[in-house]
């Protein structure tokens, strides 16, 4: 991981294709492009490759959520229940279409709790979304079989796991919705970019209208401006080259899969023989996309002193209790309600404070990643980078 590590001949033979054209933008131009789409013949591919219905590619996985969940029909007066440990563009999204995010405790898969769950659901509960992080399932059918028991639609956050899947099938395709990132530090890349995947057919075409403005696409001779709209939207289009390199990259996922695997199972065999270490709960390990390796010690301390002898051997961990990014105790814009609105929307409305965020309402998840360890497993291991971090994992076995 990611996937730039295997850029090659293939992405620029796709480039080149649109650049012959001279036509960047997705729609229209039919005569001067040839029959190039690049970027529809991606979301044929990716429909495709996960077994989907539908793919609509957008302009990140950040979008892919809110284009996901306007299409939903989520907005003010909303809650959408998500998890304390993700990308912080998983509550942004949810915050962006006015709606509140409610957070749930993560368990050993290092994903949403599904016991936390059901004591979330309220009467405003419009959507859940689990996020399937770092490259391994959600309890899904778990989640999914709650969410129904409660009539709430399920978007499954899968940004970091394309490639990734629950017996035989593929994250994404559980829910109503499944959201990707094709962002720089993605699994497969294309600089930036995002999809929705769906089997239900309205749905996606709310989100194809959506993400142009609410244009229907509808074939007509006027071009453009003869197309309908039944609602307002936004622009989250992909252009043709970022469409281009998704098709030369998803045609390599599997490859990319496979060589985690290897050199994940090469790390772990080494973190295995470390004093009281356990590793993450993988429901699947045959549809693991190995994108990271996840390990625990039994406390914070014993993991910290573990991990600066990796720091001290030049292969030190990602502890997520220290991250900013990713985890909600970190997160000090929404803890502090930091806006640039005026009237400090979407924190407040009419003068008053629609949600405040306890720095310690997930203890659970708290105690369990501040004893949790990271290594993100890269698709080419040179020997040198091997044995690296065998050789810091020999040393902290060796406390």
């Amino acid at each position: 991981m990611p996937g730039f590590e295997v850029f090659g001949e293939e992405e620029k033979q796709q480039a080149l294709e649109v650049f012959d054209t001279g036509v960047l933008f997705r729609y229209e131009f039919g005569e001067q492009r040839k029959g190039v789409y690049k970027v529809r013949e991606f979301e044929q591919a990716f429909a495709k490759y996960t077994g989907a219905a539908h793919a609509q590619a957008v302009t990140s996985g950040t979008a892919a959520l809110k284009v996901a969940l306007t299409a939903l029909g989520v907005g003010i007066g909303d809650e959408v229940i998500t998890q304390g440990f993700t990308f912080v563009a998983t509550w942004e999204a949810i915050l962006d279409v006015g709606a509140v995010p409610v957070f749930t405790e993560v368990d050993q898969t290092l994903n949403m709790d599904p016991t936390d769950l059901e004591k979330k659901i309220t009467s405003k509960t419009r959507a859940i979304i689990p996020v399937h992080m770092l490259g391994a399932p959600a309890r899904i059918v778990e989640i999914k079989a709650i969410a129904d028991k409660y009539g709430v639609p399920v978007l499954e956050d899968t940004a970091q796991a394309p490639g990734a899947r629950l017996n035989g099938q593929h994250l994404g395709t559980f829910g109503h919705f499944g959201t990707f990132s094709f962002d720089s530090v993605k699994t497969i890349t294309t600089g930036e970019g995002g999809m929705v995947i769906s089997n239900d057919e309205e749905l996606w075409r709310n989100c194809s209208e959506y993400h142009d403005h609410g244009h229907d696409h509808a074939v007509n001779p006027g071009g453009r401006g003869g197309e309908e709209r039944r609602f307002i939207g936004f622009n989250y289009r992909m252009m043709e080259l970022q469409g281009a390199i998704g098709l030369a990259q998803l045609a390599k996922l599997e490859s990319i899969v496979a060589s985690q695997q290897k050199n994940k199972a090469i790390l772990k065999e080494a973190a295995s023989k470390i004093a009281g270490v356990s590793f993450r709960v993988i429901l699947d390990e045959q549809g693991d996309s190995a994108t990271f390796l996840s390990f625990m010690l039994p406390d914070k301390e014993q993991a910290a002193k573990v991990n600066q002898v990796l720091r001290d051997n030049k292969a030190g961990a990602i502890n997520f209790g220290e991250n900013s990014w990713h985890f909600y105790p970190s997160w000090e814009h929404l803890l502090g309600s930091k806006t640039l609105s005026k009237n400090g929307w979407p924190f407040d409305s009419h003068c008053k404070r629609r949600v405040i965020y306890d720095p310690e309402a997930l203890p659970d998840s708290v105690e369990l990643m501040n004893r949790t360890l990271v290594y993100q497993v890269p698709v080419n291991l040179s020997d040198t980078q091997r044995e690296t971090m065998l050789a810091a994992l020999a040393k902290a076995a060796a406390l």
